[in-house]
Formats: C-alpha cells, sequence, structure tokens
C-alpha cells in the first residue's frame, strides 16, 4: 500500500475518533446545571462511563480551551461558557417594548406569559414573564417542547406544510397518524383566532395561545398564557384570548422578529 493511501484511508478513522472526542468533550459540558454547577472527575466517568485516563485528558482540553474551570471540589463552567452565553443572549433577547407588553399582561392576567418560536419539530420559549401567583407554570427562556401538543403549536403549526404536518406527528407518540389531529387543530385555531389546550403537555395545565404575525401576515411566534386549569374557566379562556390578542397586535406592531424562528 502506498503512502498516499495509507493516509487516503487513515482519514475517516480520524475524523470519527475527532467528533467522538467532542460529542465525549458536550456530554461532560451538560453535566453542569443549577442544581449541579459543580462536577467531579468520579461524577464525569460514572455518567459518561468513560475511562479516568480519558475523562481526564479531555477536562484537561476543556480547562485549557475555558469551556471548565478549576473548582476546589471539582470543575465548574469556564469564562469562554460566560463569553457564549453572553453573545446567545444577546441573540435571543426580544426587544424591550415586548417584554413590557408580556409583563403588563401578565400582572393584569395573573399568569405565566411566552413567546414561542418554531424551529424543526419544537418551539423554543424565547421570553416568559412570570405570574405573580405562588402556584403557577414555569417555562424558562430556552426551553424546547413538541410542536405535536399545546396551544403554542397549535398556533404555530398554522402555515405548516402537509408534509411537515407529518414529520411532527411521526415525533410524537401516536406517530404520523397524529397528522390529522394537527392539522385540524392548527385549522380550528385560525378560525377562532387563538388556540387552547388542557393536560396535553403537562398535566393539570391549561393554555391560551394566539398569533404573532409578521409583515407578510405569516406566523412568526406565538404568545401564550398558561397556568393551572382550575383557574382557567370558560368565561376566563375568553377574556384571556381578548387579552391576548390585542397584546399580540402591539407585538406584531413592532415588527416582531427572531433568529431562532424558522418557517414550517
Amino acid at each position: 500500500m502506498s503512502e498516499g493511501q495509507a493516509r487516503a484511508g487513515g482519514e475517516p478513522d480520524q475524523q470519527a475518533s475527532g467528533v467522538r472526542s467532542v460529542r465525549r468533550a458536550f456530554d461532560i459540558l451538560t453535566l453542569l446545571s443549577e442544581d449541579r454547577p459543580v462536577i467531579t472527575l468520579r461524577e464525569i466517568t460514572e455518567a459518561t462511563g468513560l475511562a479516568k485516563t480519558t475523562a481526564l485528558r479531555l477536562v484537561q482540553t476543556l480547562e485549557e480551551t475555558g469551556l471548565l474551570g478549576s473548582h476546589p471540589s471539582g470543575y465548574t463552567a469556564g469564562p469562554a461558557l460566560w463569553r457564549w452565553a453572553y453573545l446567545a443572549r444577546s441573540q435571543w433577547e426580544v426587544p424591550q417594548e415586548t417584554r413590557k407588553v408580556m409583563r403588563d399582561l401578565a400582572d393584569r392576567l395573573g399568569e405565566t406569559v411566552n413567546l414561542f418560536v418554531a424551529r424543526g419539530v419544537h418551539r423554543i420559549c424565547v421570553a416568559h414573564e412570570e405570574s405573580p401567583h405562588p402556584l403557577r407554570h414555569v417555562v424558562d427562556v430556552g426551553d424546547e417542547q413538541p410542536l405535536w401538543a399545546g396551544a403554542s403549536s397549535k398556533i404555530l403549526l398554522r402555515d405548516a406544510s402537509e408534509a411537515f404536518l407529518r414529520r411532527v406527528a411521526a415525533a410524537s407518540p401516536q406517530g404520523e397518524e397524529h397528522a390529522g389531529r394537527l392539522r385540524t387543530w392548527s385549522a380550528e385555531a385560525a378560525e377562532r383566532g387563538y388556540a387552547v389546550s388542557s393536560s396535553e403537555w403537562d398535566e393539570g395545565l391549561t393554555a391560551v395561545a394566539v398569533p404573532v404575525t409578521g409583515r407578510t401576515g405569516k406566523v412568526v411566534a406565538s404568545l401564550s398564557l398558561s397556568g393551572p386549569s382550575h383557574r382557567f374557566p370558560y368565561e376566563a379562556v375568553e377574556r384571556f384570548a381578548s387579552e391576548l390578542a390585542e397584546g399580540a397586535r402591539l407585538i406584531s406592531g413592532q415588527g416582531f422578529s427572531h433568529p431562532l424562528s424558522s418557517a414550517v
């Protein structure tokens, strides 16, 4: 075998090894959370199944790049993650005037207000204002939920193609047969002007959602109100939908768009 053949034959293996190392490094970083801001080498090896020497080598590389920082009890998020988080936040944050509309709605209606955009077969929360009640629905910015359930999904799927509806349905527990239900839900929401869901995604949770439209009239986001089902009787839902629609009109008039949103 010539030197050129040997080199060509080795490249795929090197690429596979590189991808594997990146995936392992990512697995280590995802062990960090608000509940576990510091991780030990033992926790890393137990969670990932990596050999101690391999885990240590990856951790050292992550430290060198600033993705991990040394801590008396182990390892924590490094300064490079803060820089990336700051960059992501600057890209993700919605305008202050949009936040004001949402805050006013949360204060007036007493429930959590969320703004979702579609990305792939999921919807992502890009802004939220929490209910003043101790018992409330909490959705964090960046949380990802499936498009196959929930009031916001019914709004975001309004302009979806048949092929995309089948793709979303295929990711659901019901499978592709769920596409027909999604089609009906989105059509009903479009005709009524708002969508409602109850215990479709979270047990005991009810949500009301309305569309936020772009300059072309297409849905670019969903503005929703969510909370415990017992605080969403029929007469309240009608009022919530009306208030949300006015808020969505204001946000649409501001020319809302978001870098994470994608056409469905």
